[in-house]
């Protein structure tokens, strides 16, 4: 569509910026013209000598300026410059994200201005007559076109709320996983903690009852030969002294008989402690298993996601070359309107004369 037109002009150069446009009102406050930063390009037309700033945001052209040797490109600050388009009676301003792009630009700029200095020679009758022979096609087939990148961009659009769907999805079965892994990991350290001072008090009562065994064979030995000595005594039937020897004989052999049942609950309560132990050892086994699967779970999740985020950083992709492709015939097709409303202005004077 319109082959003449794509030969006849062409990009030169393209920054991003901020477009912002005076206040009509107060000539003073500025006006954004773009929500964010746009390509602002310059176009050279071969045929016509002819050099134009062209940025479009969204669906509108915001800047169609055709550049004449009287303009100039002023810097107000390191990231911002403006220039003024007495046709169409306003300024623009460019604010651009370093000093280096607004450099870049000012260069461009003057290095067009000047070019058209050298072409301003032209005669607008011969301009004009070539505009003419740019009519190859009825106006129809553009509306075709627009409709083709609204339909893409709607897809483009759906497919990203899709997969944005997906990705919330699987992030919050993953952090479900992982609030079951750290309630398990919880439970765990919990069991390890309380398995850790029973096997230390475990080792302490075994060290305990070696003692106390020890200590209990020797209370042993010391009741029999008291005993053999109380039963010496007996058979030689002495009173007196050995009547007082063996009341003592017979309290330390009570207060040893206490000691040695004191011991045994004791030792019968370390034996219930060990049982204790088994079933913590017990638990302890069920909740490692229990975390292993959490932890194959958390792994499957985890692939699942990469893959997810895979497959949306290709759909991203996509997207951006499409939106790119869209871009591109969005603003093919401004130009291509403008030239079409500049040819019909230009025909209508035509006329008149």
């Amino acid at each position: 569509m319109f082959p003449h037109h794509r030969e006849r002009e062409q990009p030169i150069f393209s920054a991003r910026a901020h477009v912002f446009q005076i206040d009509p009102t107060t000539k003073r406050n500025w006006i954004p013209a773009s929500k964010h930063a746009v390509s602002v390009s310059f176009f050279y037309d071969a045929n016509r000598n002819v050099y134009r700033i062209i940025s479009v945001g969204g669906t509108k052209a915001i800047i169609n300026c055709t550049i004449t040797p009287s303009m100039t490109f002023t810097k107000t600050s390191q990231k911002f410059g403006q220039w003024a388009d007495s046709r169409a009676n306003t300024v623009y301003g460019l604010g651009f994200a370093t000093e280096q792009q607004l450099h870049q630009f000012s260069d461009k700029f003057k290095e067009v201005k000047d070019a058209a200095r050298l072409s301003r020679e032209k005669s607008q009758d011969k301009e004009l007559a070539h505009t003419a022979l740019t009519i190859a096609a009825p106006q129809s087939p553009p509306v075709m076109c627009v409709n083709g990148p609204e339909d893409k961009l709607f897809r483009s659009q759906s497919a990203d709320i899709t997969l944005s769907s997906e990705k919330e999805r699987i992030k919050k079965m993953l952090s479900e996983g992982s609030i079951c892994e750290m309630n398990l990991e919880a439970e765990l350290f919990t069991l390890q903690d309380s398995n850790s001072k029973l096997v230390a008090a475990l080792h302490e009562a075994n060290a305990n009852v070696e003692q106390w065994k020890k200590q209990l064979a020797a209370y042993q030995e010391e009741t029999e030969r008291l005993r053999e000595q109380v039963s010496e005594l007996e058979a030689h039937g002495g009173h007196g002294p050995s009547d007082l020897l063996k009341d003592e004989l017979t309290q330390s052999l009570e207060e040893l008989e206490a000691l040695l049942k004191a011991k045994d609950e004791e030792i019968h309560i370390l034996q219930n402690k060990k049982a204790d132990y088994h079933e913590m050892e017990h638990d302890r086994n069920e909740a490692m298993h229990r975390l292993r699967e959490m932890e194959m779970r958390n792994s499957d999740l985890e692939r699942r996601i990469q893959n997810t985020e895979q497959n949306l950083g290709n759909s991203l992709e996509d997207r951006d070359r499409m939106d790119t492709e869209i871009q591109r015939a969005i603003e093919i097709l401004d130009i291509k309107i403008f030239d079409l409303n500049d040819l019909r202005q230009s025909l209508v004077k035509l006329i008149d004369k």
